[in-house]
Order: C-alpha cells, then sequence, then structure tokens
C-alpha cells in the first residue's frame, strides 16, 4: 500500500523565506508515500499534476470558456483580468498561470479585444509580484500589460447595501473585469467555505480597510457578508464579465469551470470542495498524536500534504464545515489543535507564524535555515543539524513516530508508516459517516439540494 516517499512539487525560491531547504523530508530515512485515492478512491481523478502536460489545463480551461457569454466585451474595451497570487502556491503555480493565459487567449480570439490587461492582486507588499510576475512570464505573454497592485493602493468607493466600502481604483479601471479564481480549501476554519468564491473581492480586490472590516469588525460567518456587498454593488455588477476557476481535489487539478453567473459557479465549487476534501478533512481530525512538518513555499499555514493546507490540521479539531458548530474562544474552547505534538521547519516564509510559535515545540532542521527565521520564532526552538535529526528529535520530544509532511503535494501524503496505517484504518468509516451523515448535513446548511450534487 506505501511506496517510496514521492517528489514533492520544487519550491519557488522567494526573498520572503530563507535559503530552500538542504534536504527534503521525502528523501529522509522513515518517510514513505501514501496516495489519497487509497484512501478515497471515489475523489475526482486529476488531470494534472507536476511533471504532466500543461495542455490538459489549457484545453479544460478552453471546454469550460467555451460555454461562456463574451458578447458583451467589445474590441475597443478595456478588459481587467483579475488574479490573486495564493493561486501561484498551487503545485508549482504553472496550472493556474497556464488559466490566466489560456483566458487570455480565448478572450482575443473571440471578441477581437486586444486590450486585456492582467492585475495581480497581492494580499500585502509588491514583493511576490515582482518575483511572481517574472517567474511565470506573464509579462512577456500579457505584452506587458500587467500591473500589480495591494491593499495599501489607491481606493475607489463602492457604494454597497452595508455601506461605503473600497475597492482598489487599479483593479476596477476597466470596462470589464474578469475574476481567475482557484478552490483549494485553505482557511476553511475562518471563512467556513460560505462564498469562498466571492472571498478575492475583499481579500485581493479591496483597499485595506475595507479588509480589516472583513477581519475585524465581523466574526467567522457574518464576515462574509462584506464580499458579497462588493460583488453585489452596482459599481461592480455593471463590469463583471465572468468567473473561471481551477477545480481541484486531493488528486490534483481536477480542471477549470467557469460561467457568468458567479454565484452558480460558486454553488458548483463548493459541493465539491465539500465532497472532494471533506472526507480528508475529517480524517485529519481523527490524528490522535502527530508531528507535523513544514516544508514549502508561503506562509506556514499554507502549506499542502494531499492538497489539504496545514492551516486545515491545526485548526482541524473543530469541524467547521458544519455550521451548527461555533468557533473556539479564547476564554472557552481550545484554538488549537492538540493532536499535533511538536512542529517541524524545514522551509516556510519567515512570517504570520502567528501563535505556532506558541502553541507547538519546534525544531529547525539546521543552523543555516535557523539564521533565515525571525529570531522570536527561533528563539524558542530547537535547532537540528539536519533533517533526519530533527525528525528523531521531535519524534523524543513528541511521543510518537507519527509524522506528516506538509511539501506541497497533491495526489499523495508523504507520512511515516505508522500515521499511514492510522489513515488506512480510520479512512472507511471516515468515508461513511461524511457520505452519509455529514456531506448531507454541509450541503444543506449551505442552500444546496444534496439530491441535486
Amino acid at each position: 500500500m506505501f511506496k517510496a516517499a514521492a517528489t514533492p512539487p520544487k519550491i519557488v525560491s522567494s526573498v520572503l523565506g530563507p535559503e530552500l531547504p538542504l534536504q527534503r523530508t521525502a528523501d529522509a530515512p522513515g518517510i514513505v508515500a501514501l496516495e489519497v485515492k487509497d484512501l478515497f478512491p471515489e475523489i475526482p481523478e486529476k488531470i494534472y499534476l507536476p511533471g504532466d502536460d500543461l495542455t490538459a489545463v489549457r484545453k479544460a480551461a478552453e471546454k469550460a470558456l467555451a460555454g461562456v457569454d463574451m458578447s458583451m466585451i467589445k474590441p475597443e474595451d478595456k478588459v481587467n483580468l483579475l488574479c490573486s497570487e495564493h493561486g501561484f502556491s498551487i503545485l508549482e503555480g504553472q496550472p493556474y498561470a497556464e488559466m490566466l493565459k489560456t483566458i487570455k487567449d480565448v478572450v482575443e480570439d473571440r471578441t477581437g479585444c486586444r486590450n486585456l490587461r492582467l492585475r495581480f492582486c497581492v494580499g500585502g507588499g509588491m514583493i511576490e509580484a515582482r518575483e511572481m510576475i517574472p517567474h511565470y512570464k506573464l509579462d512577456e505573454y500579457f505584452e506587458g500589460r500587467v500591473k500589480a497592485t495591494s491593499p495599501l493602493d489607491r481606493g475607489v468607493a463602492i457604494e454597497t447595501e452595508i455601506g461605503t466600502l473600497y475597492g482598489l481604483a487599479r483593479v476596477f479601471d476597466g470596462d470589464w473585469i474578469i475574476h481567475a479564481h482557484y478552490d483549494d480549501p485553505r482557511e476553511v476554519y475562518f471563512h467556513r467555505l460560505i462564498y469562498r468564491t466571492l472571498k478575492a473581492f475583499t481579500m485581493s480586490y479591496a483597499r485595506f480597510e475595507t479588509r480589516s472590516v472583513y477581519h475585524m469588525n465581523f466574526g467567522p460567518r457574518s464576515s462574509n457578508i462584506v464580499p458579497r456587498a462588493i460583488f453585489d454593488s452596482p459599481f461592480v455588477q455593471e463590469k463583471f464579465a465572468f468567473v473561471a476557476s481551477l477545480v481541484t481535489s486531493p488528486a490534483g487539478i481536477t480542471g477549470v469551470d467557469a460561467d457568468n453567473d458567479l454565484y452558480d459557479l460558486d454553488r458548483r465549487l463548493t459541493a465539491n470542495l465539500l465532497r472532494s476534501f471533506g472526507k480528508l478533512m475529517r480524517l485529519f481530525a481523527e490524528i490522535d498524536e502527530c508531528i507535523a512538518v513544514l516544508e514549502a513555499g508561503r506562509w506556514p499555514w499554507y502549506h499542502h500534504a494531499g492538497g489539504l493546507t496545514s492551516g486545515n490540521l491545526f485548526k482541524g479539531h473543530i469541524d467547521y464545515l458544519d455550521l451548527d458548530v461555533g468557533p473556539a474562544r479564547k476564554k472557552g474552547g481550545v484554538l488549537y489543535n492538540q493532536a499535533v505534538k511538536a512542529l517541524v521547519i524545514n522551509y516556510s516564509w519567515r512570517e504570520f507564524f502567528q501563535g505556532l510559535a506558541f502553541w507547538y515545540p519546534l525544531i529547525i532542521t539546521n543552523p543555516k535555515l535557523a539564521q533565515g527565521l525571525p529570531y522570536r520564532l527561533v528563539s524558542r526552538a530547537t535547532v537540528a543539524d539536519n533533517v533526519p535529526e530533527a525528525l528523531d528529535q521531535a519524534r523524543r520530544i513528541a511521543g510518537t513516530d507519527k509524522i506528516i509532511v506538509f511539501d506541497g503535494s497533491y495526489g499523495w501524503i508523504n507520512l511515516s508508516p505508522s500515521l499511514g496505517e492510522f489513515f488506512l484504518a480510520r479512512a472507511p468509516e471516515v468515508g461513511r459517516r461524511v457520505e452519509q451523515e455529514l456531506l448531507p448535513k454541509w450541503l444543506r446548511q449551505r442552500g444546496i439540494d444534496p439530491d441535486m450534487v
């Protein structure tokens, strides 16, 4: 059932992180690969993993876009294609980049419009855009019509049903906008998978004041009113052309979906995420003890293992897909998953460790890596000489040899045999419970008829 540890996706180098790891955890003794299809054979098949031909993504995008009305776009119009930097964290970023390039080609071919501009939206500073735009050759492909924009850029007032909110002027300075989405289940513990497809209208396309409203003024469920209010505003509706999204499962990229109706597409993506990732999320929640290894690009909450982000393990003790379940509070429930007994860091961007340094014992895999991480993190950590030594120290500290590696992988999970055996033993009952009890409930809570899925 187990295979030799799988080669993880490459880490795209960034000044936001330390130097790339000297050794991948997959190469350490005692790490094997478990295919997610061995756990849940019914999850949708992939069309792409790193090493496959990207043509499959292009063909899927062309097929999806064939059903979209583009007649509103005229040759003389200015069209803004909106992308978000998080999409480039999925499988080395190439599938998302290929979808963007395909959208450009199809729109130009069908409408005759040659003024399609890529708006590269970042969550914080411009470093990500400066690195990613040349890495994926986006400036070259879009013939120089690429502009990055951040939450600190000039805003534009948007009148909404909840008052005046502020979008980014550069995002909305075209005649039309196209929303380019991706559907990996990050931050479910925050947005609760309620209108997830609209989240970018606050987190990518809005000024920081409006982002703060989303983060600070509302709770994890009610906050979803903010992107809906922006999207539903007359200002945005008059500019919205269509949406296209990567579609994933734990197996990898499964396709592309597109629609002129964002709410229709959101319902489809929501059903897909609940069906495809819900079982794996509840399986992660079954873990009684483990060591988590962080070893992928981007922030420490966003590393994939079997397509599921690390944050879904750190918050996995609560079923955030169940809208009857309230979030943990500081003066109440436990804020983090106590089944994680130690955290090994072999690569991650430097910031946004947030409470992880206080929640879990930390082991850093080598002194050179430690030099590239924040002092407040290193000062609380044990520093090993190499990956095998770090894993051995983690086993002693944690009192377990169950290891899961968040190395950016889809299709498989690199882990220790003991955790693999644990997953295989628990998966049948988890699959039955999700299929028969939880999935119908999750769908109904979001207004989706289970019989229509």
